[in-house]
């Protein structure tokens, strides 16, 4: 069966606000417990990092999406984790609802800030529809990020006011509201400052991840970074950036070609036990930017876990 992508946008976004929110909450109080899990071997800390909250969260969006509204059956679902009724999707769809129940586990599990994330989005084969993250930690109350068709919208939380009005009544923010150089460098494994030391050599300003102030999302949205530079990103987070960047007349690319990012290309990484795009990708608002980045990590090393000393 076909669904218009706009008939699910609305529903996500009619449905899922209060959800996320609920979520949020959940994670807060959890990490107040030791909910560390083993079971990833990537031998990535950022990546292997898993808990309780990561499971139990994904439990609950994916039996909101189950139970809120029956289009959501007619997507298929790529959740980072395993938990959920997952067998209620379709097993084939055009379109696909993501899921990272927490993005940034090691800062969560760790407590070393606040930047993590609960985050869905929705795409085809080819680019993102929608994107929803609520950042439970940030500011006093939380803080929202929603895109769609024509709009990226940032903002605090309010709990005195339903969910769904609080998104609706984000703030909306534009290419113009640009205003920094910075650029977030992930998934180069040990690498990872090396990576960030070349793009700041280039004119840019590398952060990686240790030195990373919150959710590149937010941060993204509203002008505070200009973009990211990932290696192998996977579908469960990365796609939000590169909604952002697109909705703001920018792209995501892979570095070797320029050519636009799209999921008709993924690979599973075992030892991650996870859905990744190939090789390079760079993401930015301003295609100037993109240039920079692609001129810099072109001639990269595209295998994720290659053993030479380099990049």
């Amino acid at each position: 069966m076909s669904i218009a992508p706009e008939f699910v946008v609305t529903a996500l976004s009619v449905q899922m606000p209060a959800v996320m929110r609920w979520a949020g909450a959940l994670a807060k109080r959890l990490r107040q417990y030791n909910i560390g899990l083993s079971g990833k071997t990537s031998g990535s800390a950022l990546t292997d990092a898993l808990t309780l909250a990561d499971l139990t969260l994904q439990e609950l969006l994916v039996a909101a999406l189950r139970d809120t509204d029956p289009i959501f059956r007619h997507c298929r679902i790529e959740a980072e984790e395993t938990t959920g009724d997952l067998a209620r999707f379709a097993e084939t769809s055009d379109l696909v609802i993501s899921l990272d129940p927490i993005d940034g586990t090691k800062q969560y599990r760790d407590k070393t800030g606040n930047g993590y994330a609960v985050m869905l989005h929705l795409r085809n084969s080819t680019t993102v529809l929608y994107s929803l993250v609520f950042v439970p930690e940030k500011g006093e109350t939380g803080y929202w990020v929603e895109v769609a068709d024509g709009r990226v919208a940032c903002g605090p939380d309010d709990p005195a006011k339903p969910a769904l009005d609080v998104v609706r009544s984000l703030p909306t923010f534009t290419a113009a509201d640009q205003h920094s150089q910075q650029i977030y460098l992930i998934g180069f494994q040990q690498r990872d400052r090396m990576a960030a030391d070349l793009v700041t050599q280039a004119g840019l300003v590398g952060v990686a991840p240790d030195d990373m102030p919150g959710s590149i999302y937010e941060l993204l949205a509203r002008g505070e970074f200009a973009g990211s530079l990932i290696h192998s990103p996977n579908v469960y987070d990365f796609p939000v950036s590169l909604q952002i960047a697109r909705e703001m007349g920018g792209d995501a690319v892979w570095v070797q070609n320029g050519e636009s990012v799209h999921f008709g290309e993924t690979w599973m990484d075992d030892k991650a036990d996870m859905l990744r795009l190939p090789g390079i990708v760079a993401c930015s608002p301003s295609p100037d930017v993109l240039q920079t980045l692609c001129t810099v990590a072109s001639q990269w090393n595209r295998e994720r876990y290659h053993t030479s000393g380099g990049l």
